[in-house]
């Protein structure tokens, strides 16, 4: 009897973090996280001096504590050089996280970052 309750402990303690990091989409009872805090990407002096504008679209998960995880994939690039500066910016901002069951728990969101020269 030990043996098979010592068998479930360890296969809780396996199971409980890989459910922990589960990612939701917004809807179906999971809410969207909230911004609390956003910087600004850097524009680059050689992005301004080609002209460039637009927006890079972004796709992250934002953890249950409110960073945004480490893995950033931008999924509509502007330019290299301000793909970089945009997940640069977006890795500091700040959520109050997304919930399901009044829970925090980890979301997929879509950021778009627009770069506009005045």
């Amino acid at each position: 009897m030990n043996r098979v309750v010592t068998i479930l402990a360890v296969v809780s303690a396996l199971v409980a973090p890989i459910a922990a990091q589960e990612v939701y989409k917004p809807g179906n009872g999971v809410k969207a996280p909230v911004l609390v805090r956003e910087v600004k990407p850097v524009y680059t002096k050689d992005a301004k001096a080609r002209g460039l504008q637009g927006r890079v679209d972004m796709e992250c998960v934002i953890e249950t504590d409110g960073t945004v995880a480490d893995d950033v994939k931008v999924t509509s690039s502007l330019d290299p050089e301000l793909d970089e500066q945009a997940i640069i910016a977006v890795r500091q901002w700040r959520f109050r996280p997304g919930t399901k069951d009044d829970q925090p728990v980890r979301v997929l969101v879509n950021i778009e970052m627009t770069f506009t020269l005045k």
